[in-house]
Parts: structure tokens; sequence; C-alpha cells
């Protein structure tokens, strides 16, 4: 293992380092000129080390190329011609969980987004994956961003929660293959009335109306979390907002920019733009995290298309988060009623790491009387989940979510409440894993049980 700043920076890679990243590889050098990352931004790391207690897979492996700053140095190596697009070179990228963690603990700025972005870029477009994983990738990208795929998909679960108990027990979901088993052990909880259901496009303000705000409903988020936007709605309404939700929209955009996807990033990232433009809205609400973190960079994804780059700058000026949107509005209108709760708020990377919104979700549940917010390990750490992550990379995602379980039941919650539906669904299988049970829930859902009045022991059921 290489060790320290000194043994990163300024040096050639050691003989063993050299051979696995393929220093001489018949494949060439890693990077062409096609938006490589950009050397500036990779020359702020100045390979401190403030970034490895916060990297989960370094927690995990305590290897130096497994942590943002040794990933950092692979880019550089690849920039400079002496690495090639090798199967381990790869691997080390592949690993990245996009957490940005990395960015919270850096003390030097490092826009690590941008870097891991076009890195994925680069592999995307420059490395041929084995042909399971192409098929495997290929499923997950032809179907998740698209809702009506993704309803048709989803269907089938509404039989397999029935049967699960079953196939659990007879012990065939464990002949699957690692990607397949994580796939079963992830599948949500669906309803026949949550696939056919419609979010209303528009849902009046109560009372005097304060603005009016688009909502993004999602692709997984609309389809098994409707329940988390039918709440997001009616906070909305009930604090003054007209809701529009345009029927026309689709994905944002997300899981392809965080997958190095980025010509197809930029196809979604276009049509969600006209749709809220079309929609003349005031700003747009996003109630989960990582679909908001890739909306607030559209501005970056778009900035080389001159008809394109100040029409994105506009958008994200006015993307805002769900807890985001609620504290910029003031003293809330709607009155609070008591919920006698222990809560246990999980942060979710995109939302406190990549749009550094912590405090907010905070402020909003201890604003609710009687909720009690409290503490636990390592609650900055990744749970594992990171977009697509749990799927493709299953086994360091089983570790990391058995870790944030085990410090969650710790703190003994009533409730554990997260701002992201890919958080919810692998905090809820791992606990399952475990043999556990605990309830996951957006923080909206708990803002709007205060503003109705819903008993406590309700408003997680």
């Amino acid at each position: 293992m290489v060790h320290g700043s000194a043994a990163l920076e300024g040096r050639e890679l050691s003989g063993p380092w050299r051979l696995a990243l393929g220093v001489h590889s018949d494949q060439g050098t890693a990077f062409d000129n096609e938006r490589p990352p950009e050397r500036a931004l990779i020359d702020t790391c100045v390979h401190c080390g403030f970034c490895l207690p916060a990297c989960p897979t370094y927690a995990l492996w305590g290897e130096e190329m497994d942590s943002p700053r040794g990933r950092i140095y692979l880019m550089k190596s690849a920039l400079e011609g002496r690495v090639g697009m090798t199967a381990p070179l790869v691997k080390h990228f592949d690993a990245c969980l996009g957490c940005m963690a990395c960015v919270t603990a850096c003390p030097s700025g490092v826009q690590y987004a941008p870097l891991i972005e076009a890195t994925r870029g680069q592999i995307e477009r420059r490395f041929e994956r084995s042909l399971s994983d192409r098929l495997f990738r290929w499923g997950i990208f032809s179907v998740f961003p698209f809702p009506a795929r993704l309803r048709i998909a989803l269907a089938p679960l509404v039989l397999y929660r029935l049967i699960q108990p079953y196939l659990l027990r007879s012990g065939l979901l464990d002949l699957l293959p690692g990607r397949l088993r994580a796939l079963a052990a992830l599948a949500p909880r669906v309803t026949l009335r949550g696939l056919l259901s419609r979010h209303p496009q528009h849902s009046p303000a109560v009372g005097a109306k304060r603005m009016t705000v688009g909502l993004l409903t999602g692709c997984v988020q609309r389809l098994v979390f409707g329940h988390v936007n039918d709440a997001t709605t009616r906070v909305l309404t009930a604090e003054g907002c007209d809701v529009v939700a345009p029927a026309a929209q689709g994905c944002c955009g997300a899981l392809s920019l965080h997958a190095g996807r980025l010509d197809e990033a930029r196809v979604f990232a276009k049509r969600t733009i006209e749709t809220f433009e079309r929609a003349g809205v005031e700003c747009v609400v996003v109630n989960a995290a990582g679909c908001g973190s890739s909306m607030k960079e559209y501005d970056r994804l778009l900035a080389d298309d001159p008809s394109w780059a100040a029409r994105s700058r506009a958008f994200v000026a006015r993307v805002r988060d769900i807890n985001e949107l609620l504290v910029e509005l003031g003293p809330p209108r709607a009155p609070r009623h008591p919920l006698a709760l222990k809560v246990a708020y999980h942060d979710a990377c995109h939302l406190a790491h990549a749009q550094g919104i912590r405090q907010q979700p905070r402020d909003l549940l201890t604003g609710i009387p009687g909720v009690e917010l409290v503490p636990f390990a390592e609650q900055e750490l990744c749970c594992g989940s990171a977009g697509i992550y749990n799927l493709v990379q299953p086994d360091p995602a089983r570790d990391l979510g058995v870790r944030k379980v085990q410090h969650l039941a710790a703190a003994a919650p009533d409730v554990v409440a997260t701002a992201n539906p890919g958080c919810t669904l692998q905090i809820t299988a791992s606990a399952a894993g475990l043999g556990r049970r605990l309830s996951v829930v957006h923080p909206i859902e708990l803002v709007d049980a205060s503003i109705r009045g819903v008993p406590a022991r309700r408003a997680f059921e």
C-alpha cells in the first residue's frame, strides 16, 4: 500500500502499482482529450489526508488508492499518460460511492464531484466492461430512468413481497449471483394503488398564496414513495404555496450523471429544464437528495452548450430541496401538533455533502413539539446506497449498510428520518438482513403528520 502525502505527490508509481495499473498497457493512456478531469481541479489537492477518515471505502479497507486523495493521484497519473485504462484502474473508481464526504472534510476546497464524474465519463467511453457487467448496467439504465418502464418492472413485486418470506426460508435466493441477490434484498414494498396513482398536476395554496412552486415527482419516488410526494404537496400548500407537478416530467438524469453517462444525463437535464420552464414556476422543489444534487449541477453539465448554458444557470438558481425551501419561507404558517417521538436523522450524502444542507432538516424536525433528535455514531458516513452503487457494488454496500444500521439501532429511535429514497431502501433492507425492523421515513412526512395532527404511533406506520 502507498502511504502518506510524500508517497503520492511528485513520485513515480512503484513497481507493483505500475504493473497493476497498466503503465505500459497496450490500451494506451487512460484518458483522451474529450472532457477529461480538469488539471486545475486536481492540483487543488495537497494530499493532506483529511479526507481519509471521511471516505467510506477507506474506512472499510484502509487502502490508499481507494481514498479520495489516492483516486485524485490516479487521475493525475492518467492525465500525464502514466497509466492505462485497465481493469485495476477502473476498479478503484468503480469502488467510489461518490458520496462527497471528502468535499465536506477537505480544507483545500477540492471539487471532487466534477473530477469523479469526468473520470467516469472517460471510463464509460473508453473501457470495455465484461458482458455480464454491460448487460446488468444496460438493464438498470434502460428501466430505472423511465417511469413508464419502471412501473411495469415493479408490478411483479406486488406478488414477490407475498412470497418473499417463503423464498428466504427455502434458501433459493442464496443461489442467485451477488448482484441479483442485492436486487432482491432491496426490492421495495409496492402496491398496485401506488403504481397506478398519478400525482395531481395542480394543488392550490391554503389561504393567501406566497409563491408557485414546481414539484419534481421523480422516478422511483413517484412509484414507490408516492406518499412522500403527497406529504410534500400537503405541507407546501399548507404553507401557502401553489404546487405544480407537470405530468410531462421524466427523469432528472441523476443516475446517469453519477455513473458517468454524461451525454445521457444532458438529454435528461434539457428535458427537465424545458418542462419546468413551460410550467412557469418560481422555484423547483425536490424531495430526493440525489435528484436535487444533480439538478443543481446542470449549469456545469451544460456549460459547453451555448444554447443551454444561460438557461441551465437560471434553472439551477430556482432549484430548492424541500427542507431548504421551508426554512427559506420563514416562520411556519401552519400550526404544528405534538409528536412524541425519538428521531434519528440520517444525513443523505447528496443532501449534506453535495448540497451542504444539514441544519435545515434538523430545524424542521425540532420545530415539531415533542420530537427529540437522538445522536448516533458515524452520522456522516454513507449508508451504502449511493445511486446504483448498492446494485453494482453489493459487497461494500452491504458492509456499509450493516454498519449504519448497527449504529442506528444502538440509538434506539422510534423512527429514522432521511431525505433520499435510496437511503430509505438501503437502511430498510440492511435492517431486515440483520433481523431488525427500523421505521424509515422522509422528514417531510413527520412535518405533514404534525400539521395534520396525526397520532405519533401512526406517523411512521
